[in-house]
């Protein structure tokens, strides 16, 4: 058998590699695709050009044809190069797979070398198969360290990848996620919300629970209004004995020691019931605070409502030739507590029954749970409110037009302040509620009970107080009758 072979001088010239490779097919210096001139010579293979660019080509174009890179008879070839390495063919006809791995790098003189640095070679043995030698590396970077892959660096995480107008997708810039939301791996495409019970940590990588957020007993907050609360309504309970101690005394007798003692025990309830407002808002709290506020509240305002109403009675019914002696008797303040204190036990009775409060979460404010009390409907909360309100302007109007009427220790002047104070207190509780949220719209409310608490404590019994403990001569009929004649002469 004789082995023939063609040659052909591409001189590494792409479209000279196919013409030339046509021709060999066609067996012709004119390439006739698909058809070969010469029927006595069989064409076995092709041994194609070193560079692989050109070997590509020709593979796609020879294995139309079913040709394979090399001859099938020469599979059992195999040979020792000169630098020691075996040669051979395998049962494709295919050599083993041998590349070196070369590094483009200038040399001194400015010009462009290729320098070995590794290789790639399958007739290795194992372990030795791919090797570099990463020292004989010179990177074409300004600080010649290994250049990126891609022209942005990975985003962590609670970042998300934002495309950059104009560029390659692989170049991006990294953004953090806004307020409630994480991305909890690398190169997060977008950012997730949280559930609405759960909150990002500071780094958005994942979602926490939120705490639970009320005005507890525990808390300095909720401790100190409770102490608070409890200490102040000992005071009035102290004036009520001090009051039924001088019983007999003229300045206890002329301001109703029954009024008087209803009035206090009503104030020592007015301070206890902000203790309804403290702890977890249970149904039960919810029922009970704003109800309960709302009914010792009136019951306050309707003493002193009587208290006012008594004072205008008394004088005009010393008048000679009056016929409103009858107004002027106990009875009378008696039916207006309990008329007053009625309106507002009927309107909570029906607040209750038709839409009543109930404890429920709000996730108004993003970072914590609030545990508060929805008043079923605040426009019968308003009401409630708002009818103390009326009960107290018109105990000012009255008090404030018989501040000077000659009577014995006339209450209206200290009335008349009270009520102002009860009043201020409770006009700068709204503004203030309306902007405070959770626990400290709680802790509003507290903190005007106890201030208008207060105020009526310290308008209406500090004067009396004061003369029944340190200023005792003024606390004689003689003393009292002297003041009245004053006033009448004034």
């Amino acid at each position: 058998m004789t082995v023939g072979f063609q040659v052909y001088d591409s001189c590494n010239v792409l479209h000279f590699d196919l013409r030339g490779a046509l021709q060999i097919l066609t067996g012709s210096s004119t390439a006739i695709p698909n058809y070969r001139c010469v029927q006595d010579n069989l064409l076995s293979g092709f041994i194609g050009p070193a560079v692989s660019t050109h070997s590509i080509l020709l593979a796609h174009i020879l294995g139309l044809y079913k040709y394979p890179q090399l001859l099938r008879y020469v599979k059992r070839v195999r040979m020792t190069l000169n630098s020691g390495r075996q040669f051979y063919f395998d049962e494709n006809g295919d050599p083993p797979a041998i590349y070196d791995i070369v590094n483009w790098q200038l040399s001194p003189e400015g010009a462009l070398i290729q320098v070995r640095v590794g290789s790639y070679d399958t007739t290795a043995p194992d372990g030795r198969v791919f090797t570099i030698n990463s020292s004989a590396l010179v990177w074409a970077t300004r600080d010649h360290q290994v250049p990126l892959s891609v022209c942005s660096e990975s985003c962590p995480l609670g970042f998300r990848k934002a495309p950059i107008k104009g560029q390659p997708v692989c170049c991006f810039e990294c953004v953090g996620c806004p307020q409630g939301e994480i991305s909890n791996h690398t190169d997060a495409v977008d950012c997730f919300k949280c559930p609405k019970d759960k909150w990002p940590n500071p780094q958005k990588s994942q979602c926490l629970q939120k705490p639970i957020d009320y005005l507890s007993f525990e808390e300095p907050l909720g401790t100190t209004l409770m102490i608070s609360s409890i200490a102040s309504s000992f005071i009035p309970s102290l004036i009520l004995r001090l009051f039924i101690k001088h019983k007999n005394s003229p300045i206890v007798k002329a301001n109703n020691l029954t009024l008087s003692c209803l009035l206090l025990t009503s104030l020592s309830f007015c301070f206890l019931c902000s203790l309804v407002f403290i702890g977890y808002p249970i149904p039960e709290k919810c029922l009970l605070r704003q109800v309960a506020f709302g009914l010792v509240f009136t019951l306050c305002i309707s003493c002193i409502l009587a208290k006012t109403m008594l004072v205008v009675f008394v004088f005009m019914a010393t008048r000679p030739g009056t016929s409103l002696k009858k107004w002027a008797s106990p009875q009378v303040s008696y039916l207006i507590i309990a008329m007053c204190f009625s309106i507002q036990l009927i309107f909570c009775i029906t607040w209750l029954s038709l839409t009543p409060p109930f404890p429920q979460y709000s996730f108004q404010v993003q970072s914590i749970i609030i545990v508060e009390c929805n008043e079923g409907s605040p426009i019968a909360f308003w009401i409630m409110l708002g009818y103390l309100f009326l009960l107290a302007a018109i105990s000012f109007i009255v008090a404030f037009l018989a501040r000077r009427l000659p009577d014995t220790f006339n209450e209206a002047q200290f009335i008349t302040f009270s009520m102002m104070a009860f009043l201020s207190v409770w006009i700068s509780y709204i503004p203030a509620s309306l902007s405070a949220q959770g626990k400290y719209t709680v802790a509003m409310e507290i903190f005007g009970i106890l201030a208008s608490s207060w105020a009526l404590v310290i308008c209406m019994f500090l004067p009396k107080c004061f003369i029944l403990l340190f200023r005792p001569q003024k606390n004689t009929r003689e003393y009292l009758m002297k003041s009245k004649c004053a006033l009448k002469t004034v």
